[in-house]
């Protein structure tokens, strides 16, 4: 039966399926969508069956096309890590790169000149502040802002990048709402918290011998991104935590001020994650040394 199928039917079928359109599969493959939606019916006539049900409206798979595709999805990522395992002796790098990574400009501008640097990789990059756990295992890395202890799970976790970070806010503020010395008084002044991003959790703090300390705080103001909790606090709309280097412009020109108190703000690391593998691909090794070089080059 394999020899009568096609490999490029079966890549047009997982494509439709991931993006559940045969536009946006036709898209991602740089195809036109005829050719896409031939190698589906050429794919259901050869197994003599259908794979999806199609509407004018909305496509779906059936029963068969979902079976097909949970049982050769992972043939397809085996394949694919043998091919890369043997690119490993080359020395280009080459292969589809997939990233989940917060919409950032600095990371924008690493990913780019990674691409530049390696014309043969193909990227697919999605950006989420936030992302859903059943939407992770699509990618071959995940970049990803932590404060404090990382959660348990399947992925490993390598250190990009560290932030010292400070209790900032807007001198304005302090004029209408009490300084605040210890970290349990920033449950009675307003403050900036993350949304989504950090999953919205208590502001963690360390002690003297590096222990954790977290404290919750009241906020009416809830943002998923940094530029913005920054915005916020030079607006006078509460206390913030954020990296002192991106700061470190207001601080200067007065329009920020560091609130200390007796516990330092817990620093904020950039994490990348990969599934774990005996041997890495090539193009994630070479994607993790790209962004630590880009990282200490930010650093000088």
């Amino acid at each position: 039966m394999l020899d009568k199928i096609d490999q490029q039917w079966l890549k047009s079928f997982h494509c439709v399926y991931e993006n559940n359109s045969f536009k946006r599969a036709a898209e991602f493959l740089s195809l036109p969508t005829s050719n896409i939606s031939r190698h589906v019916a050429l794919l259901e006539e050869r197994l003599d069956i259908r794979l999806f049900n199609r509407t004018t409206r909305r496509i779906a798979p059936t029963d068969a096309g979902e079976h097909l595709y949970l049982r050769t999805q992972p043939l397809f990522d085996k394949l694919n890590d043998a091919l890369e395992e043997v690119t490993q002796h080359s020395h280009e790098v080459v292969g589809q790169l997939r990233v989940l990574m917060p919409d950032s400009p600095a990371l924008a501008q690493a990913v780019v000149s990674f691409c530049t640097k390696h014309p043969s990789i193909s990227l697919c990059c999605d950006t989420s502040i936030s992302p859903k756990e059943d939407l992770l295992d699509g990618f071959d890395v995940i970049l990803s802002f932590h404060r404090g202890k990382l959660e348990d799970n399947n992925w490993v976790a390598k250190e990009i990048k560290r932030w010292s970070s400070s209790v900032v806010t807007s001198p304005k503020l302090l004029k209408t709402s009490p300084r605040p010395f210890q970290v349990t008084d920033l449950k009675h002044v307003p403050c900036i918290n993350t949304f989504t991003a950090l999953h919205g959790a208590p502001w963690v703090f360390k002690n003297t011998k590096g222990e954790l300390i977290t404290q919750k705080v009241q906020s009416s103001f809830k943002v998923n991104s940094g530029h913005l909790a920054k915005s916020g606090t030079l607006a006078a709309l509460g206390f913030a935590i954020l990296p002192t280097e991106f700061c470190r412009n207001e601080i200067d020109a007065g329009s920020l001020e560091i609130v200390k108190m007796e516990y330092e703000p817990e620093d904020l690391v950039l994490y990348i994650f990969y599934a774990s593998r005996k041997q890495l691909a090539k193009k994630i090794s070479m994607f993790i040394q790209h962004l630590k070089h880009q990282a200490n080059l930010d650093r000088g």
